[in-house]
């Protein structure tokens, strides 16, 4: 079945839709040997060339897969690292065709749930703002958490890139000057929940993702490990980025 070529690609976690439609535009894929044109219909049987450089398009009609992973502290959330740090790559399953392509992002020093999957434009839904998809935290911070701090968090502060704010914030265990919060928030900016917390001059010394959209990380799941999403929780990503 032939789709928009930019719906295409996506599908295959090669970019964003925006990006492809500028590479069209700056004239570097074609098709078929001729330069492709925006929305024209392509289907996998098309020889599709970027740069010249020819594009698999045989991964475009495999299952959509999920898979969660849990991320330790110490890895990085790219496919290769100059620093020669370990990624979250290393650690993945192969695929027959294709690529896992993550969504979103969990700096070095955060651990917790991390989703894969090989259907890039689910993965582009998952990870854009305009979807604001909840991520939900396990968070230690070091300091003097006062009433009127969760106050002004919940509200909304002013950081360098601009507003943000978390929807939620639960109180946990505390521990002298450690405590434990539960925090949610609808947005995936970089490094978004320590700069909150550091904008009211206090420090997280230990954080993990534990909830993405509707999926919660297992309990029984080790640090290190993964699972693949059943067709159930699959289809309630996809239901929920349609809804949203």
């Amino acid at each position: 079945m032939a789709e928009r070529i930019q719906k295409f690609l996506a599908q295959l976690g090669l970019a964003s839709r925006r990006q492809i439609e500028q590479w069209i535009k700056e004239e570097r894929i074609s098709i078929n040997g001729q330069l492709a044109s925006l929305g024209a219909q392509v289907d996998a049987t098309d020889r599709i060339c970027l740069d010249n450089k020819p594009i698999a398009t045989k991964a475009v009609n495999e299952e959509t897969q999920v898979l969660l992973y849990h991320k330790p502290v110490g890895e990085v959330c790219t496919r290769y690292d100059p620093e020669g740090r370990i990624t979250v790559f290393s650690a993945l399953p192969s695929l027959e065709q294709g690529r896992w392509v993550v969504v979103g992002r969990l700096d070095y020093n955060t651990s917790g749930l991390l989703l894969f999957s090989n259907n890039g434009e689910l993965v582009n839904k998952l990870a854009h703002p305009r979807y604001g998809f909840e991520r939900e935290y396990r968070v230690r911070v070091y300091g003097d958490v006062r009433p009127e701090t969760i106050s002004r968090l919940l509200k909304g502060v002013r950081l360098e890139d601009g507003m943000a704010a978390f929807q939620s914030i639960t109180p946990g265990l505390c521990r002298g000057r450690n405590q434990w919060f539960k925090v949610t928030l609808s947005e995936g900016r970089n490094r978004i929940v320590r700069r909150l917390w550091a904008s009211q001059d206090l420090v997280v010394n230990r954080l993990e993702r534990t909830r993405f959209g509707p999926i919660h990380l297992p309990e029984n799941l080790e640090v290190g490990g993964y699972t693949f999403l059943t067709k159930t929780e699959i289809e309630q990503l996809f239901h929920a980025s349609d809804t949203i």
